[in-house]
């Protein structure tokens, strides 16, 4: 009897749950399906976008449920045009991964770029319990320019 390798070696990258929610929920936001975005979460889900305070979230405790995180894509993914998701590194750790990176935002004219960390954790039913992005909000606003 072969004795199987042990998961965190040889990792399923495409097929991790986490990649695989963190796929889903890029994809619908570039498709703007709200609907299909906020049912992707889980019940008690929570989306920390940017952790900490910010315009999105004066008191920086993120949007949990279903509810609120309906409410985050209309303070800010709803105000887009559109948002490009540029990584250049993945990072896989059981049923979490971070992705090194930036998101490019497009909103009335003007571009702007959010460098950071973006990680998506997932449930063993496959929704996600925790979207964060770590960017700092002061050098995102000194992006901005005209597109």
């Amino acid at each position: 009897m072969t004795k199987a390798e042990p998961a965190y070696l040889n990792i399923d990258r495409e097929n991790n749950p986490a990649v695989v929610a963190g796929r889903r929920s890029r994809e619908y936001v570039a498709s703007r399906d709200k609907d299909a975005w906020v049912k992707l979460f889980a019940p008690d889900g929570i989306v920390q976008d940017p952790v900490g305070p910010s315009m999105f979230d004066e008191e920086g405790i993120g949007f949990t449920g279903h509810e609120r995180i309906s409410h985050f894509w209309d303070l800010s993914i709803g105000t887009t045009e559109s948002i490009e998701f540029v990584f250049d590194e993945e990072i896989i750790c059981g049923n979490e991964v971070a992705y090194i990176g930036k998101i490019v935002t497009h909103i009335h004219g003007h571009t702007s770029e959010a460098r950071g960390v973006f990680t998506y954790r997932a449930n063993p039913d496959g929704s996600l319990a925790a979207l964060r992005a770590f960017w700092e909000v002061e050098k995102t606003i000194n992006s901005v320019r005209k597109a």
